[in-house]
């Protein structure tokens, strides 16, 4: 699935920023904010990229290499 961030402004009027919501597409995730946020306007939306995990260590050498640094 994929993530996407949508800036809103809600049925009152406040702004709220960074609302990240899960989906098969952009379609799925806008039903699914407006589920939680009737009546809300969209601002922006980005899809958020995924972030890089850090590596794990497979080998002796290279948690050698680690500590060493």
């Amino acid at each position: 699935m994929q993530k996407f961030e949508f800036s809103i402004h809600t049925r009152s009027g406040q702004k709220v920023d960074a609302v990240v919501i899960a989906g098969r597409d952009q379609a799925d995730a806008e039903r699914k904010l407006f589920q939680m946020y009737r009546n809300c306007t969209v601002i922006t939306c980005r899809m958020k990229l995924p972030e890089e995990k850090p590596r794990q260590a497979s080998s002796m050498e290279d948690i050698l290499t680690l500590i060493s640094k």
